[in-house]
């Protein structure tokens, strides 16, 4: 007898198949759904003046260190592979085996052993250093004050260099910025000693803008952003009454994390299975011989959400929550 081997998918039929002497195994299909999340992290540093601005520059920055996460893409694909508490075997005639092949030889998806996987790579974020201000301006740490002194032999001047205060050093830098808007003003509408335009003036208003705002940076802070991508796997259950799933979680201090850690916010995946198409049953006839059991998959509206609002919502098909039927050979 010849001896054939191979693996397919084919109509919900996943094939861990080999063919020996007539006799087939194989399995049902059933849909891993794959969720591809990527979210962004922004890093805040509080500026070392932050709670002067208000007064030096008539604005209210965040005042803390921040670390926050947001959700910018979704990508929902499904993969199918071999339902392993779903296998069967068939003793096939030998007439009945090239029926079989054409029947498992239409739009197939060659797999091995019928089994799909994808293992996603989750990237954490290093561990973020404390935000530098060094070369934003911050003036000088120092001030030189002269005191007067009354000696033995009179009134005695003396220059003493001390710290400055935080405040003193907030001001200095308001003022700085004040006077980089005065002057940028009389560059613009020309009242000054000496004349710009073309390229001289581009590349004077370039330079002003920028020491401004490493001058503003060190009252409002700045914010350095990652990018953070994971991949998620839910199989659904068809013993489940209700399709409902954590998806995957979000947490404050690693990201995107699993389903089974409670430290994050939950994402849930809820299932709604459209209703099966009624049909006939027909008036009997003469029994087959032999069958093949498949799959008919589910339609199913995915929705993802965070609880309150809807991020994703598409219709995709689902094998274990499908139903079971069988391909008659009467030979």
């Amino acid at each position: 007898m010849k001896k054939i081997f191979g693996t397919v998918v084919l109509l919900g039929l996943c094939l861990s198949m080999y063919a020996q002497d007539g006799y087939v195994t194989y399995s049902l299909p059933k849909t891993d759904l794959l969720f591809e999340v990527t979210a962004r992290q922004e890093v805040f540093h509080a500026g070392p003046y932050a709670k002067f601005a208000q007064k030096y520059l008539g604005v209210s920055p965040r005042t803390k260190d921040e670390t926050s996460f947001e959700i910018t893409e979704i990508k929902l694909t499904s993969a199918v592979e071999a339902d392993q508490s779903a296998r069967f075997s068939s003793a096939l005639p030998s007439s009945a085996l090239q029926t079989y092949l054409q029947i498992t030889s239409q739009g197939l998806i060659s797999g091995q052993d019928g089994a799909y996987s994808e293992n996603g790579a989750v990237w954490r974020f290093p561990v973020d250093e404390k935000g530098s201000f060094a070369a934003k301006g911050i003036p000088s740490n120092l001030a030189s004050e002269s005191n007067t002194l009354q000696g033995a032999k009179g009134i005695v001047r003396q220059n003493v260099v001390v710290e400055k205060s935080p405040e003193r050093k907030a001001q200095e830098v308001a003022d700085m910025i004040f006077k980089i808007r005065d002057n940028r003003y009389k560059i613009l509408v020309g009242d000054t000693d000496a004349t710009y335009s073309g390229e001289a003036m581009k590349a004077t208003m370039e330079e002003l803008n920028k020491l401004e705002a490493d001058y503003t940076t060190l009252f409002l802070g700045y914010s350095e952003f990652h990018t953070q991508t994971a991949v998620f796997e839910v199989i659904p259950d068809a013993s489940k009454e209700k399709q409902m799933y954590v998806a995957f979680r979000i947490s404050e201090t690693d990201g995107l994390v699993n389903a089974d850690n409670m430290s994050g916010k939950p994402f849930y995946l809820q299932l709604n299975v459209e209703p099966f198409a009624q049909t006939g049953t027909g008036k009997g006839g003469s029994k087959p011989k032999y069958e093949i059991f498949y799959r008919i998959p589910a339609i199913c509206k995915a929705s993802l959400s965070d609880g309150v609002n809807s991020l994703l919502q598409v219709r995709v098909p689902v094998y274990q929550l499908g139903r079971m039927s069988s391909y008659p050979i009467f030979k």
